[in-house]
């Protein structure tokens, strides 16, 4: 488990994103192929809310829950800015070829974690909410107007369980993976530390996801190509900043 620092501002998300949409200016914008594929997960919940929509409050935690793995290629990106490195999307595709054993068990920790999480929130709905949600505007105005609160309560106490749990493990594991030689269980110790050591300013960065990502997702899901990508490259920076660099040398992905 690598050492965390302690010392951060409590403002320190908005200095990420600011770094953030930096990187997204100097890789011109590559990042954005990878924002698309959230365009395309978003519109696939919209589909599974459509035909299925007791499981779409599951699979829009998974859609959070998957979103580090999903960046890798970012983070790659804002790498190769760090590293003074030229520009490669097809580089970034591969940034995972390295470490590619800790990156599938963290890939399937998240992914059974997504699993349970969906099966949990359908059993939720089927015992506690006494309403059917035909239009996604019609369940979030069931949700702000508090019409069930026993279905609210519940839900959102196991979800914080969930969400919290998964945030935990995640706040720095995958760019730690990537940069470093780190095995699975190492870089979730060290971002559950990083947590620990930087509540308020993880929390911060975790209300601020939420909202870039959430508002996109709900109101327009185009503008996943920009927010996803930007929390992607703010995310490393995150990284650069909790965790303290070591003797360690940098993997390098391979060309």
């Amino acid at each position: 488990m690598s050492a965390i620092r302690s010392d951060l501002p409590w403002l320190s998300p908005v200095t990420w994103l600011k770094l953030g949409f930096a990187d997204m200016r100097a890789t011109h914008f590559a990042g954005t192929f990878y924002g698309l594929v959230f365009v395309i997960l978003g519109y696939t919940l919209s589909m599974v809310y459509a035909n299925f929509w007791k499981a779409t409050m599951g699979l829009t935690a998974s859609f959070f829950l998957l979103g580090p793995i999903v960046c890798t290629g970012i983070y790659d990106l804002s790498r190769q800015v760090q590293n003074g490195h030229e520009v490669s999307l097809l580089k970034s595709m591969k940034a995972w070829l390295p470490n590619w054993k800790s990156m599938g068990f963290f890939a399937i920790i998240l992914t059974f974690l997504m699993i349970v999480w969906a099966r949990v929130s359908i059993v939720i709905f089927a015992l506690f909410a006494d309403h059917e949600y035909p239009h996604l505007q019609s369940l979030i105005s069931q949700i702000a107007s508090f019409k069930n609160i026993e279905f609210l309560m519940v839900w959102a106490s196991v979800g914080a369980i969930f969400a919290s749990f998964a945030f935990a493990i995640s706040v720095v594991s995958v760019p730690m993976l990537l940069d470093r030689p780190s095995d699975t269980l190492g870089a979730i110790f060290t971002s559950a530390n990083a947590l620990w050591n930087n509540t308020v300013v993880c929390l911060l960065w975790a209300a601020l996801i939420v909202c870039l990502i959430g508002f996109a997702l709900v109101f327009f899901k185009p503008l996943l190509a920009i927010t996803a990508p930007l929390i992607g490259h703010a995310t490393w920076h995150a990284y650069r900043m909790l965790v303290v660099a070591d003797d360690e040398t940098p993997m390098v992905s391979s060309v």
